[in-house]
């Protein structure tokens, strides 16, 4: 019997539902999350090439491990209430690790995890070094993936495929295929060079494609609506907050560093306090005044 599918996971699968693409800018600590869900986006996606960056300012290269990852993603899980896939990198390990994976993706909160393809140690979609497994041992992580999720950890399975690079398009295809065949919730091939190739993947494996928009990457950055249009029912932007945050403080600490202070580039106080929840804190607070008084 299927376990049924967690809260996270069921609302996730409802905005798929809905037909309109879900849109998604990255967020790699619980306060970019917090800044997503403010802005108004009704999921986001945990980012591993973000996640390393900023919790260990080193790159997505296998250097992180499953530990600091689902530990960083059950903070973000906790700050905020909209849906939140996880990148699970390549389950770190055969396909019993895979289903441990998967299990401590669901407990730390998440709607769903992306289990790709890659060799370990893996590396960035769009940067080089990349090497897949082979057809059979890239399958049996998903299917391994799949029947943890039914097994009774409830959240969907994104998979992708690195093998566009490596063994040219067909092949990613023909894996996509395979991995849909296996279970998979959601289908992600990355790396298409050309909106061509874009929507080939569409159409050749129908299902909810994640397109990836890294900028200055290998994929045609484009608007959500043309995405949609192409056929993809997810987007995520991987690095866009991460590159924005990086540049905004190097300017504002360039102006510290020349003796000005960066006053324009600021948020107000109040704002700032609201934002990390202090005026929360002090009505639960008064909650209880009383009581200490007594």
């Amino acid at each position: 019997m299927t376990a049924p599918l967690t809260h996270a996971a069921t609302r996730l699968r409802s905005l798929l539902e809905g037909g309109e693409i879900v849109q998604m800018p990255a967020t790699f600590d619980p306060l970019s999350a917090r800044l997503v869900e403010e802005a108004g986006f009704a999921a986001t996606f945990m980012s591993g090439f973000a996640v390393s960056a900023a919790r260990l300012a080193l790159p997505d290269t296998g250097l992180i491990s499953y530990g600091e990852i689902v530990d960083q993603g059950r903070n973000i899980c906790a700050a905020v209430d909209i849906p939140v896939i996880g990148d699970g990198d390549t389950g770190y390990g055969n396909a019993v690790n895979v289903k441990r994976t998967v299990r401590g993706y669901a407990q730390a909160g998440f709607a769903a995890v992306m289990i790709e393809d890659q060799l370990w140690p893996k590396r960035c979609g769009h940067t080089k070094g990349k090497a897949v497994v082979g057809f059979d041992e890239a399958v049996a992580r998903i299917r391994a993936a799949c029947d943890a999720r039914d097994e009774g950890a409830g959240i969907l399975i994104l998979a992708r495929t690195d093998a566009r690079a490596t063994h040219g398009m067909d092949e990613a295809l023909r894996r996509a295929e395979a991995f849909k065949q296996a279970g998979a919730d959601m289908l992600f091939v990355e790396a298409p060079e050309n909106e061509v190739e874009m929507r080939r993947i569409c159409e050749a494996v129908p299902g909810w494609h994640l397109a990836n928009m890294v900028e200055q990457g290998k994929t045609p950055v484009l608007p959500a609506a043309d995405l949609q249009e192409i056929g993809y029912a997810l987007v995520a932007w991987p690095l866009t907050l991460l590159s924005a945050s990086m540049r905004a403080m190097r300017a504002t600490l360039a102006d510290m560093q020349a003796g000005r202070h960066p006053d324009d580039r600021l948020l107000d106080f109040a704002e700032l306090r609201r934002i990390v929840g202090f005026e929360d804190y002090y009505v639960e607070d008064d909650r209880y005044a009383g009581l200490r008084e007594n």
